[in-house]
């Protein structure tokens, strides 16, 4: 069962709670997927049942068609945030990691074409295998100046930074908790970069994430 953890996977005191996700929130992949620049953030949500540890092999479903790779910065919750400030929202924020946002993008583009919502192309179990979490205090570098990145079987399929977000992370996050509260131990996805495709059994994964790196693969 998953457990927050840090980066040295020591446990978290956090409980698991639900992960609120961020998509099109990188010009670039809005471009590469046909699509068109929002207005506002498009916000989803996954279960904690998605929840799962990035260093895991990971598991993947069958007979859904193609599952795609979207790494993106995560940010672990700390307190309780509603209708949340900018300087709560800073304050609120217990640490910065890395994860996989992972979509059955043929059952997502048929959901699109009827209107309906995205869950279960979004939320499947196993559907963001995430990394530990690095303190925010303890966080060298700018997040929103950080490099994020990953290498299937030694080849990169995913290169961005941060500092290219449309809706920058802190507003991002206020913005989420005006519709949904956020409580300790919520994971906050913030959009991926260009580059996304399938991923098959047997490949090789490397996260890149501000000179850091968790490697893992598909079953």
């Amino acid at each position: 069962m998953y457990q927050h953890h840090d980066w040295q996977g020591c446990l978290l005191d956090y409980p698991v709670n639900k992960v609120v996700c961020v998509g099109s929130n990188y010009a670039k992949h809005i471009k590469e997927m046909g699509s068109a620049t929002p207005q506002e953030p498009v916000l989803f949500i996954k279960p904690e049942t998605a929840l799962c540890d990035l260093k895991q092999p990971l598991a993947l479903p069958q007979g859904l068609g193609e599952i795609h790779h979207e790494v993106e910065l995560a940010v672990l919750i700390g307190t309780t945030l509603r209708q949340a400030t900018t300087d709560q929202v800073i304050q609120g924020i217990a640490g910065y990691g890395v994860a996989l946002d992972l979509t059955l993008r043929q059952v997502q583009a048929e959901l699109k074409k009827t209107g309906r919502p995205w869950e279960k192309a979004k939320g499947f179990d196993n559907a963001c295998p995430v990394s530990g979490f690095i303190p925010a205090k303890d966080f060298a570098n700018d997040p929103q100046n950080t490099v994020l990145g990953l290498k299937i079987n030694g080849e990169w399929r995913q290169q961005g930074n941060t500092e290219d977000m449309i809706t920058p992370i802190i507003p991002l996050i206020a913005y989420m908790s005006k519709y949904f509260t956020l409580r300790p131990g919520d994971v906050i996805l913030t959009g991926t970069p260009e580059g996304v495709g399938p991923l098959n059994s047997g490949d090789n994964l490397e996260v890149v994430f501000d000179g850091k790196s968790v490697s893992t693969r598909v079953l």
